[in-house]
């Protein structure tokens, strides 16, 4: 027998087992068994739906304060009128970006990138300070999620009456709730979707369109998609979106550090947790101040027990805070046993005078001293931002041309736009060469918010200069307030 005749042989070979699906039971992950053993393994984890508790305290108001809030902003901003047109329009058609006063154009994207870098270093700043409350009061998502949260208590009932709702069988009571609360976010979702396009397109205009039956497909397109975006993520994704879709769950823990604000748990004095009447001597029982009733948990969107510690789903939101100073005061325990503090403060015992001081941390100095430099940079640009803006392009046709009594002509056309809402004057001079003549009309007028091409010939005497390309600067002047534009261009000596 040969080598490998004998190593066929002697080494041992794999066994194949056939792994076979078997029936998912309700509430359970789906599991598969290898055939001929006993052995599981799970294919994925069921999605296991929350119910959040309805909660009432300092915070919870302070969260339906931002709703209102954002909600007026978002949906009230498009229907401010400034003058004789919408206050804040992002025409993207006519490429004119309106916001309040200030007239933009594609030009002025450096606004834009600066505008982007002052909201970079302000989330590193708010998050270094006070960690994920962004997320828990003021993100779009966890706004438009309490909102669908409190039309599904509108039509389905609380916590306990949802939950038996989901577990009868189908009834005319039980479509009538869920028929009615699809009825509300959709009708919100819609009105969302509206709303944001009515931030690209003139809102009143997209109104009667709406009306009318008229909307143009993108338009339509776009209505659409917002609204199923807002009803997906608020009504069905809701805490998903935060523990798996945002990024911004993903890199905090880089702008964290142990004296950020976050809700904690004083596990010190909250542990051993256990059940107890309300007379019971807890330290006779050598038992914390945690009765373990699990409200924290009830009433947290993201599902997770705060007990446990700092985890990167909680989104700060406080719902743990009031429920727990509910049952503390029930007790007759002091609160905080759950509050806003931060991991050195728990550990260490600090007072709110100790924490207040470490906000004011190296960190902390260097994010301000960005953003302030940065946020007076961009404010200081605006201020002093001319209100019209000028191209300037050669006329191919015609590089430089020899005209009557031996003159060098050169054409170009300038491209001036108005950045304001009334009707401008400018005053064209062009510098660089001795001799150099503005031979064509040297005041236009653009009209409001307006470009106008404007044909420009130049000419220089015979000598003037030597063969080749020279340096010359065009000057536009606006008549009305003397303020100007220099833009650099080249004039043609022909050989």
């Amino acid at each position: 027998m040969s080598r490998r005749e004998t190593e066929a042989v002697t080494t041992p070979q794999p066994t194949l087992r056939k792994v076979i699906p078997i029936a998912r039971v309700a509430g359970e992950p789906l599991q598969a068994v290898a055939a001929g053993g006993g052995d599981f393994c799970s294919l994925y984890q069921a999605q296991t739906k929350i119910y959040p508790r309805s909660v009432s305290g300092l915070f919870a108001k302070w969260r339906w304060a931002m709703v209102f809030i954002t909600q007026i902003v978002f949906y009230g901003l498009p229907w401010l009128e400034w003058g004789q047109r919408q206050a804040v329009l992002f025409d993207l058609e006519s490429r004119r970006f309106y916001i309040f006063a200030l007239l933009l154009y594609p030009q002025d994207f450096i606004y834009l990138a600066g505008l982007l870098v002052i909201s970079a270093l302000s989330l590193f700043l708010f998050t270094a300070v006070a960690g994920r409350q962004w997320c828990g009061y003021a993100c779009p998502q966890t706004v438009y999620a309490e909102i669908f949260i409190w039309l599904e208590k509108l039509t389905e009932g609380d916590r306990s009456a949802r939950l038996r709702l989901d577990a009868s069988p189908m009834s005319l009571n039980k479509f009538g709730r869920k028929a009615g609360k699809q009825l509300l976010w959709l009708s919100l979702s819609l009105w969302t979707g509206f709303t944001f396009v009515g931030y690209f397109t003139p809102i009143r205009e997209l109104g009667a369109s709406f009306i009318a039956a008229g909307m143009g497909p993108w338009e339509t397109f776009w209505v659409f998609f917002y609204g199923l975006a807002t009803y997906g993520n608020a009504g069905y994704l809701r805490e998903q979106v935060c523990k798996y879709m945002c990024p911004y769950a993903r890199f905090q823990s880089a702008m964290f550090d142990k004296d950020t604000l976050i809700v904690t748990y004083d596990e010190a004095r909250g542990e051993p947790h256990g059940s107890r009447s309300k007379k019971a001597d807890p330290a006779a029982l050598h038992l914390g101040s945690c009765v373990d009733c699990t409200l924290c948990v009830q009433v947290c969107p993201t599902g997770i027990d705060i007990r446990k510690g700092l985890q990167y789903e909680c989104i700060s939101c406080a719902a743990c805070i009031d429920v727990c100073d509910t049952v503390m005061d029930k007790m007759n325990y002091p609160r905080g046993l759950i509050r806003y503090s931060t991991q050195n403060g728990v550990a260490q015992g600090w007072g709110k005078a100790q924490l207040v001081r470490r906000i004011f941390r190296p960190r902390v100095w260097i994010y301000s001293v960005i953003l302030l430099a940065a946020s007076a940079a961009l404010f200081i640009s605006l201020a002093g931002r001319v209100p019209f803006k000028v191209d300037v392009t050669r006329d191919r046709t015609s590089l430089a041309r020899v005209v009557g009594g031996g003159n060098i002509e050169n054409v170009y056309r300038l491209q001036i736009m108005n950045a304001t809402e009334s009707s401008q004057n400018y005053r064209i001079a062009a510098t660089g060469l001795p001799g150099l003549a503005l031979v064509s009309a040297d005041h236009w007028t653009v009209g409001a918010a307006q470009a106008r091409a404007v044909p420009v010939t130049l000419q220089l005497p015979p000598g003037a200069a030597s063969a080749g390309s020279h340096e010359i600067h065009f000057e536009v002047e606006a008549v009305n307030d003397a303020r100007r534009v220099a833009e650099k261009s080249v004039f043609l000596v022909p050989r």
